[in-house]
């Protein structure tokens, strides 16, 4: 299943992100951990953005200057009216040439969706878009071994992949980051996300 699939599946079913019942507070503690070891409140990028802004509206409170991309178009879409200030990108993260370098980057609940052969490599282009001591937060499945799955769960077949616990660590120390903090969230589900800073 590649990353276009997947914009098209989650074009089905965006109304679940814009229910009143989603949590908008998912992921917002992290963000602000993550953000507390940035240096520079610059430039930042939010990778799989979405469409309730909420990451986006934290940055902007936070003093940066935030962008998103995303591969579904109808989020995209719903982004931009929500932020019609700020630049959006419809584009697949695997193919997408990064135009920038950013001091904050975020990739919540987005990254596992890439095909498993394509971790190490969008990894490795995530850290190389970050400046100097910029910070990376992503979400992903905290298994010990790397592993890949479909699953119905929320409605349309969606694709997972994971490297594992071990194996993010070991490519993000491979590519000079430093682990700021690593937490299972939501134990004892599989869901875990890491904070490192670009050396």
């Amino acid at each position: 299943m590649n990353p276009v699939d997947i914009g098209k599946a989650y074009d089905q079913i965006t109304h679940l992100w814009q229910s009143e019942k989603f949590n908008l507070l998912n992921g917002i503690e992290p963000h602000k951990k993550a953000v507390s070891f940035v240096k520079t409140t610059g430039t930042a990028l939010d990778i799989g953005c979405g469409c309730t802004g909420r990451f986006i509206d934290l940055l902007l409170a936070e003093g940066f200057t935030p962008e998103g991309v995303d591969i579904s178009a109808k989020k995209i879409s719903l982004a931009q009216k929500k932020h019609p200030e700020l630049t959006f990108y419809h584009k697949d993260i695997c193919t997408w040439a990064i135009p920038r370098k950013y001091d904050f980057i975020t990739a919540w609940d987005s990254l596992w969706h890439i095909p498993l052969n394509e971790q190490r490599r969008v990894l490795t282009k995530i850290v190389e878009s970050l400046n100097k001591g910029g910070v990376f937060i992503f979400s992903f499945g905290g298994t010990d071994e790397p592993d890949d799955h479909t699953d119905s769960f929320m409605g349309p077949e969606v694709y997972y992949s994971t490297l594992g616990t071990s194996g993010f660590l070991s490519v993000l120390m491979e590519l000079g980051c430093i682990c700021k903090h690593l937490e299972f969230d939501q134990h004892p589900e599989f869901h875990a996300y890491i904070i490192v800073q670009k050396a």
